[in-house]
């Protein structure tokens, strides 16, 4: 059986530490780190998402708020409160939760926030930092991924990598992230031809798609490892896009839907905050 890399543990490690280093900001400086997070419209996931980062906020001590907008708000009326967020000295962290409604550019409204307030890393300047090996912000969810591979001592460079999935809040920052660090990076997607035969090639495969046993155990290496960053439900079963089961008896280490990358990006959200707020006090 496959090593179980544990994001859930690596996750409150980190935040334990977060929440250490807010409370001596706290009685050094009398301030704390801010985040002002958008939601915007009924999304039952968004919703979910909003309440976990916003209660992982308040066990780190970190000072959040939460504006929540009807489905049918216009753009310009989201970048008016992005510009007042932009300008509010308490809010070291601005988040719009994603996707937007149709009637929205969604490129528009990131652009829209101040790069140095970008936590979540999709600004295009901090895209442009990323590609080019000099990340202010970077994507929580590739971050995490990262953590946990240095957590687990497993080198990427020289590897082959093969990441599925290529959207940009995964598989395009993460490809970037792993190029940086010397990996040789193949990303497939949606119009990829033989899948499985590049996937077999993997030293390290990552998927990111939302697709129920998306990935089986004869499109696995032996002695692979495996992340699993994809999410889906099967009736009332949180799953990822690998068949766990029998993947996990052939890699040789395997991250679990629910427990392995989810908790990490939350981290990694905390993380970014914290830095952001660092940032502005001239200690980083």
């Amino acid at each position: 059986m496959a090593v179980l890399i544990d994001g859930k543990a690596l996750s409150q490690k980190i935040r334990d530490e977060i929440k250490k280093k807010v409370q001596v900001y706290k009685e050094k400086y009398g301030k704390v780190p801010g985040l002002a997070v958008i939601l915007v419209g009924n999304n039952p996931a968004s919703k979910l998402y909003v309440e976990m980062k916003t209660k992982a906020c308040e066990e780190a001590g970190i000072y959040s708020i939460n504006h929540r907008l009807n489905e049918n708000v216009t753009k310009d009326e989201l970048i008016y409160i992005i510009k007042m967020l932009n300008e509010n000295p308490m809010v070291d962290g601005i988040l719009v939760q994603l996707p937007l409604p149709k009637q929205i550019d969604e490129f528009e409204i990131l652009e829209a926030i101040d790069y140095n307030k970008d936590v979540d890393g999709f600004h295009p300047y901090n895209n442009g930092r990323l590609v080019r090996g000099n990340p202010l912000f970077s994507p929580c969810t590739p971050l995490g991924v990262v953590k946990l591979l240095n957590e687990y001592d497993i080198d990427v460079c020289g590897k082959d990598v093969v990441i599925v999935g290529a959207g940009n809040i995964t598989g395009k920052p993460l490809a970037s992230m792993l190029l940086n660090m010397n990996a040789t990076v193949q990303v497939c997607h949606i119009y990829t031809q033989n899948l499985k035969e590049k996937t077999l090639k993997a030293d390290i495969l990552i998927t990111a798609v939302g697709k129920h046993n998306l990935i089986t155990a004869d499109m696995v290496k032996d002695g692979a490892v495996v992340i699993d960053v994809g999410i889906c439900k099967v009736g009332d079963k949180v799953c990822g896009d690998v068949d766990f089961e029998n993947v996990s008896k052939k890699c040789s280490y395997i991250t679990p839907v629910p427990g392995g990358v989810g908790p990490m990006t939350i981290a990694m959200l905390l993380y970014n905050t914290l830095l952001s707020f660092e940032r502005k006090l001239g200690i980083v």
